[in-house]
Parts: structure tokens; C-alpha cells; sequence
């Protein structure tokens, strides 16, 4: 498995070894020991989520605040998505700053968010099969967002306005500044 830092700390991209040949492929998706001798992050998952999604579906911009925020580790495993993280940690210096990776099932490519960043996606294709891991329980009560279209932020999710396609949740998140400290 092959780490790419970004400019945010703590949120890498993963490209794990793929073996393939005439019958398909194999890759290890996720090893908890190798992740920690390569990021010096230990982290261990306790739920798996999947969704479903048609092109123009932009899910979040989500997170969990504490005591039950999540580190997560998504990938694609079918379709194309662009992927968005968030730092919205009040007193990080990259505060307001996002991160944006294309995942696809083709690439195999991971995207790794710890704890206090709000985490989006867009579907770039016709369909995706999104997948995730979580090192927290998921907690209704402990849940946030912020705007997909916070326009201090102005993220390219690369795809048209008028295709959006976005839940009643997601259509009235505040903007990041208007959080203030409900993020902690």
C-alpha cells in the first residue's frame, strides 16, 4: 500500500498493491497493522456502511462531533466519485481548507479522514457503490453538516448546477461560519 499525504494533515490517499490476471484481480483493502507502521495512525473500524447512488447525487457535507466523531476510510467499488474533506477543526491551520480526490472502482484508490473533518461526496458516473469504514458508532444526536455549496469554501464538485441531485437533509445545512463551535 502506497500513502499520499495531502495538504491537510491526517487525510491521505491510499493506492493499495493490486495483483491481477486473466481471471480478475485481488487487492487487501485494509490492513490495520501495515496502516500503522506506514501513517503512525492507529485506528480500528467497528462499522462498515455502503450506499447506492445515480449520477449528480452529492451526499454531505457530514460529520460526527464529539464524543462519537469518526475517522473514516472510503472507497468506490463501482462507478466514479469525486470525494471532499472538510478540516473544520476551529484551531487547525488549515481550518476551512478541503481536500478533493477522484475515487473509482477502477483505480482502487482509498481516501483516508480522521476525526473533525466534514466528509462529502459527488457521483461522477452513472451509478456508484460507495463504501466506508468508521472507527466510531454512528450517534443521530452527534450529527453535523455544512453546506456542499458554502460559497467561502467554493468547491468544484464537476457537475453542472442544474443536475445536482441532493436529500431535503442536505438542501438546508448552514454554512461552516455559521457553525461557530457546533463542530467540537
Amino acid at each position: 500500500m502506497d500513502i499520499i499525504k495531502t495538504e491537510i494533515p491526517g487525510v491521505l490517499i491510499l493506492e493499495p498493491a493490486v495483483y491481477g490476471d486473466e481471471r480478475g484481480y485481488f487487492f487487501e483493502s485494509f490492513n490495520e497493522k501495515e496502516f500503522k507502521e506506514k501513517t503512525g495512525f492507529k485506528v480500528h473500524f467497528v462499522q462498515d456502511n455502503e450506499s447506492k447512488s445515480r449520477y449528480g447525487v452529492i451526499r454531505g457535507l457530514h460529520f460526527q462531533r464529539p464524543p462519537y466523531a469518526q475517522s473514516k476510510l472510503v472507497r468506490v467499488v463501482k462507478g466514479e466519485v469525486l470525494d471532499v474533506a472538510v478540516d473544520i477543526r476551529p484551531n487547525s491551520e488549515t481550518f476551512g481548507k478541503y481536500v478533493a480526490v477522484r475515487l473509482s472502482a477502477d483505480s482502487h484508490r482509498q481516501f483516508f479522514i480522521p476525526k473533525g473533518l466534514a466528509h462529502g461526496f459527488a457521483v461522477l458516473s452513472d451509478e456508484v457503490v460507495f463504501q466506508y469504514k468508521c472507527d466510531a458508532f454512528y450517534n443521530p444526536a452527534s450529527e453535523g453538516a455544512i453546506a456542499w455549496n458554502d460559497p467561502d469554501l467554493a468547491i468544484d464538485w464537476q457537475i453542472p448546477a442544474d443536475k445536482v441531485i441532493l436529500s431535503e437533509k442536505d438542501k438546508n445545512h448552514p454554512l461552516l461560519k455559521d457553525l461557530g463551535g457546533q463542530n467540537q
